[in-house]
């Protein structure tokens, strides 16, 4: 009888034991290889992991150089939490970054949120973004070329590319301080570093939230 005991409390203490260790979830870092157009944001998104967590995890890199090829380290998640928030983050960056938008090139129309509107030409730009904060205005503080604040719908240009005063239907960006798939704003700033074919836009928020926006391509179209 004792041992008998003996056996069936060793065999409830293994059984115990191999719960135990299958309740543990396991977190273990990965690697993502970045394509162009990732960002941290739609990262977190497509992952299910803080943007926070993935920003410090990569400390060495900076949110403004994500390029194709770089490798990112994604933070380990609970398999049990990663598993279901998987497929809901991807659709959640899907509905993000996909433009519902319809375009007739021959008539030049651009139809956005049911609204129609008429276009001379679109254009394939690079976009940055940034901030109202000092450090990214220089000495003029948070104004735009013609030293009107800066708001939602001011973008930074090339005047020789986009004169200053024109405005564009911004549309292929993700983040989620700005409208979702498309939103109309207008040359108002210029750059240093904003030459060619590149495009700085204003997004309200602290700088730390405006550079996880990263470099992204874009499409403009100038409106009429």
């Amino acid at each position: 009888m004792f041992n008998k005991k003996r056996i069936a409390k060793a065999a409830t203490a293994l059984l115990t034991a191999a719960m135990l260790i299958q309740a543990v979830p396991a977190y273990a870092d990965s690697v993502h290889v970045a394509k162009e157009g990732d960002t941290f944001y739609t990262l977190s998104k497509q992952y299910g992991v803080g943007m926070e967590a993935l920003i410090k995890a990569n400390a060495n890199i900076s949110p403004y150089n994500i390029y194709g090829g770089l490798k990112i380290t994604v933070p380990g998640q609970a398999n049990t939490v990663s598993a279901a928030a998987a497929p809901a983050a991807k659709a959640e960056a899907k509905t993000i970054t996909t433009a519902s938008l319809d375009v007739n090139a021959d008539s030049k129309v651009v139809e956005a949120w049911g609204k129609t509107f008429d276009y001379s030409k679109s254009i394939e730009m690079k976009a940055t973004a940034y901030s109202a904060d000092p450090s990214e205005n220089g000495k003029w503080g948070a104004v735009d070329y013609f030293g009107n604040p800066l708001e939602l719908g001011t973008i930074a240009v090339d005047p020789s590319v986009i004169p200053l005063g024109t405005k564009v239907l911004v549309t292929g960006h993700a983040h989620p301080g700005l409208p979702k798939q498309a939103f109309v704003a207008t040359a108002r700033d210029t750059g240093g570093a904003i030459k060619g074919k590149r495009v700085d836009i204003f997004i309200p928020g602290s700088k730390q939230s405006v550079s996880t926006f990263g470099f992204q391509d874009v499409e403009l179209y100038i409106l009429k």
